[in-house]
Formats: structure tokens, sequence, C-alpha cells
């Protein structure tokens, strides 16, 4: 069979051959320690799973609107309504299936052929992959290992070119757990605004930025405890555009809601993407991402707070391991040390490492490699907590 070349050069998720491996040794019965799952442990909201019932039983089975159902547009518009963002839910918001489906819909529509998108490295390697899909060329901009990562403007806009459409952060960042401050994401968006440049920022792990306290009240809130573009969406309407889920902070990763606010015109193009790719999100799985986003405040802060306590735990088993360099991520739910090969007998790369903590520990990480960052592993500190320091002491064991 004769494939497409953009199918033939990418190859799968190394994120999705770690879990396959993974469920194949759960098949034969091998209990595991599971520190490279990129979900939360926990259930998803209750009111979340009555309302998709609900919506169930009174037959809302039927397509919706391409970009969703309008109560759960306005609603994310007014969570994001006390940045001074001008989003209204009307051709301003659409949802889609999953925050993947509004990622490529917007290198779809703003990329041609030889286009290029910025992307600070490492990073969540689809983002890439959707650039080169979509015909263009992503630029990858090494962050600095030494400071964690830490996201900065500089480097970005030093990679702009004349060819560049878009910046594409992931703030917090997934596999570093990095994220970008308010002064340097402002730093970053008027320079763009200037050069015509579209800063697109997945902010799925937005709720996750420690060191600040998440919200308790009933409020609904969408808005991140740490930095957002929705803060200078008000400021600079055409130059950002906001993408995130339900996925992780309501652990609603099955449900595949994912959302986009920006620029009018934007969103009408992704909203016509949409028409010929996936069309609606789940009617049903609307309903009950409307349900969480009304009623889960206090399940949302308790989940930030699990991670929270899971990173300090992290940080008391690995953080002066003799074998590796332990940044605490500032956001997400992952650690990503480094290890130090030359002193490590475990293994001559962290692929044969992370291969061997499977087989032989029954633990399972992620190599760094899936990010472009060798010599790394990716541990998830998003499940149970007795599992994770269990899973934690065997791998500090390993090394």
């Amino acid at each position: 069979m004769r494939l497409s070349q953009r199918v033939l050069r990418e190859s799968e998720s190394a994120t999705m051959a770690v879990a396959r491996r993974a469920g194949q040794l759960r098949a034969q019965g091998v209990k595991l320690f599971d520190l490279g799952a990129g979900e939360p442990s926990m259930p998803s909201p209750q009111s979340a799973v009555e309302g998709a019932v609900a919506a169930l039983r009174a037959g809302h089975t039927r397509y919706t609107a391409v970009d969703g159902l309008a109560d759960l547009r306005t609603s994310l518009a007014a969570a994001y309504s006390g940045t001074g963002a001008p989003w209204t839910g009307e051709g301003d918001v659409t949802v889609t299936v999953g925050a993947k489906s509004a990622l490529v819909q917007a290198a779809l529509a703003l990329v041609d052929p030889g286009s290029e998108v910025v992307i600070p490295s490492p990073c969540w390697m689809t983002l890439q992959a959707q650039v080169r899909l979509a015909g263009g060329d992503p630029v990858a901009v090494p962050m600095s290992a030494a400071g964690g990562f830490e996201l900065y403007a500089a480097p970005l806009l030093d990679a702009i070119t004349d060819r560049t459409r878009a910046v594409v952060l992931n703030s917090p960042c997934n596999p570093t757990g990095a994220v970008m401050s308010q002064d340097e994401l402002r730093l970053l968006v008027a320079e763009c605004a200037d050069r015509d440049v579209v800063v697109v920022s997945d902010e799925t792990y937005g709720a996750f930025v420690y060191n600040s306290s998440p919200r308790t009240d009933d409020r609904p809130v969408a808005k991140p405890a740490g930095t957002s573009v929705a803060d200078l969406a008000g400021e600079f309407p055409d130059t950002v555009l906001l993408v995130s889920a339900f996925s992780k902070a309501y652990a609603m990763t099955g449900w595949r809601v994912g959302y986009a606010l920006g620029p009018q015109q934007l969103i009408c193009a992704m909203r016509s993407l949409q028409t010929h790719t996936t069309s609606n999100a789940t009617s049903f799985a609307m309903h009950g991402a409307l349900a969480a986003l009304k009623q889960e405040a206090a399940y949302r802060a308790d989940h930030v707070r699990h991670c929270a306590a899971n990173r300090e735990l992290v940080g008391a088993i690995l953080g002066d391991h003799p074998r590796l360099r332990y940044v605490p991520p500032r956001g997400a739910f992952y650690a990503f040390p480094r290890v130090h090969l030359n002193a490590c007998a475990y293994g001559n790369s962290t692929v044969e490492i992370a291969a061997k903590l499977l087989d032989e520990r029954q633990v399972v990480v992620v190599p760094g490699e899936a990010f472009g960052a060798p010599s790394h592993l990716r541990i998830s500190f998003a499940g149970d907590s007795d599992e994770l320091r269990q899973g934690l002491e065997r791998f500090a064991a390993a090394l």
C-alpha cells in the first residue's frame, strides 16, 4: 500500500508506545507502578458523570453546532472574564474533540507549506508533528536545562523570521513542568503582535501551578493560578489563542472535550476545518463538561493540592539522589530529572533505562527522547500517592 509521505515521516508517539507496552504487561497480570501516565488517577467529578447521564436520558445524542453547546461556550468565556479578555462565546470560542484537535486545527489554519512555527524545547512532540502535518517547519528553541527549562521570551523572539506564523507555548509544560512568567509572556506577546505572529498557548495544565493558592470557592474558574494569555487578550485580541481542555484539571481525559478562545477570524477558520474533520465534540460529554465547569471548583482545587503533595514526595525521594539532577517543577504534574549516565550502571541511555525499569522493576516512566531531551526521564505524579512512593523507591534503588 502506498501511504502518504506525511504519514511516513511521523512515528508513533513515544508516550503511547510506553503505554502500549505497559498495557501488554497488565494484560499478562503484571502489577505495574505507573509513573508514566499523563492522566490523573482520581475519578471524573460526579457532577460531570450525572450531567452526561442526564443528557443521555434526555435524548441529547444528536449533532450540535459544530463549535459546541452554546451554554458551554458562553460559560467558558465567562470563566475567563475576570482577566479582561474580550471573549463572549459568540464566534470567539470553539469546543473541540480534546485540546489536540484544537491545536491541529490552529496549525492547519495558520500554516502554509514553508511556514515556520517556533516551539520551545523540550516539548510534547505532538506540537511539532502537527506543524509538519500542516506542511510547515517546526523550529525547536532549546530552553536551559540548568534552570529547569524555564520558559523565556528572548530566545523565542530571536528565532522568529519572516516565515514565522506562530509561536506555540505549553505553559505549564509537558514534560518539564516549566512555567512562563507573566512578565516574560507579556514581552513575547507584545513583540509577536508587532510582527503579526500568533501566540498559541496550550494551557491544558494551567490549574497546576505550585507555590500559589488555588481558589476554593464555588465560582466557575478556568483561569489558571499562574500565568495565562487570557490576561493579555484584552490588550492583544488578535494575537493570542488560548487552548485548553477538561482532561487534566477535572480528570476527564477519556471524555475528549477541549476548547479554544481567540480572535474571531481564527476561530472561524478552525470551525470551518472542524466541519470537515470531527464535526462537534460528543454531545453528552459536553453536558458533563458544563456541569464540571459550573459545580466543581472545589474538586479542582483538591486535585491541585493532591498533585502538590505528590510533588513534595518526589522531591523527598529523588531530590538528593546521586545519580540524578532534579529540579522541582513549577507546574503541571511531571518531574523531569536528568540521569547522570556516566555514573549510572543501569543503562547507557534513558531509553534503555526506561525499558529495564518496566521489564525488571515494573515501573513505568517515559524516556526524555520522547520530548527531545535525551538523558532525562519523565515521571508523572498525578496518580495514587502510595503507588507513587513505591514506584519512586524502586526507581531510585534501580539507579
